[in-house]
């Protein structure tokens, strides 16, 4: 949990000095586990990171019911959310990744469910490779922001809602759904126990990179808890902030408006 005296910049890889540091680390790391990356979530996550994903869409599904409603999926690495998204409803979806093997995962995977989903929308989902704090779109384009998994990794967080701020219109709606820190129980205690022992020896075996494993559980621990999170996206000028956790409060979906 992070220091409310003390609240984090942004993620800190080890070694990183700075936020460029920080930034290319995180770039450079999910690109060396790009080829394990899908195998390995549905895996550690005893396939539960379907079910987060599909119920983030869910919830999201009166914007996304909408024809002429824009929605960016952030931090899209291969593509989950975007394509739960497009599932949901008649939305336009994009999706916008810093890391370039990301990204070839996310439209190999897209143009393969082509011609074999029941929705059209599939098809229609496109992908950038965008910077999330520096993003190539106007002001107020969209209707919904989401990210999954991803806005911890940032280098500096209240550059990322305010960037995220900027291209929502008035009115429009960011999401995000993050992993955190389970109450202090013995059920939490031993989710925590997997998530700093076991995770890291797993996924660095499949992935051949033992330290980006070891770095989510850091990376976690390090993050806001949900009211931290909430507290601080309203300090940023977001209305309406509301968050609801799942699975034993280790994944939380935050929600809030653009003013």
């Amino acid at each position: 949990m992070a220091d409310a005296a003390a609240p984090v910049k942004g993620t800190c890889p080890e070694g990183a000095e700075t936020e460029v540091d920080a930034s290319r680390q995180v770039r450079d790391m999910f690109g060396q586990i790009a080829p394990r990356y899908d195998l390995l979530n549905h895996l550690l996550s005893f396939q539960l990171d379907r079910l987060w994903r599909a119920r983030a869409a869910g919830h999201l599904s009166a914007i996304l019911a909408r024809p002429n409603a824009l929605v960016l999926d952030l931090c899209c690495g291969t593509g989950d959310l975007a394509l739960a998204l497009a599932r949901e409803g008649k939305a336009r979806i994009l999706g916008a990744d810093f890391s370039h093997p990301m990204l070839v995962r996310a439209r190999g995977k897209t143009a393969s469910l082509t011609g074999k989903s029941s929705s059209h929308q599939i098809e229609a989902v496109r992908f950038f490779e965008a910077d999330a704090l520096r993003l190539p779109f106007a002001n107020a384009s969209f209707d919904l922001v989401t990210t999954a998994f991803g806005f911890r990794n940032l280098s500096n967080y209240e550059a990322g809602l305010r960037e995220i701020q900027r291209i929502l219109k008035p009115g429009g709606t960011l999401a995000i759904l993050e992993f955190t820190e389970p109450p202090d129980t013995i059920l939490g205690n031993a989710y925590r126990w997997y998530c700093r022992t076991l995770l890291p020896r797993i996924g660095g075996f499949i992935s051949g990179n033992r330290s980006a494993y070891a770095y989510l559980p850091k990376s976690v621990s390090r993050f806001f808890s949900p009211q931290e999170l909430a507290s601080f996206m309203s300090s940023v000028g977001y209305n309406s902030v509301e968050f609801r956790t799942w699975t034993m409060a280790t994944v939380a979906l935050h929600t809030g408006i653009r003013g």
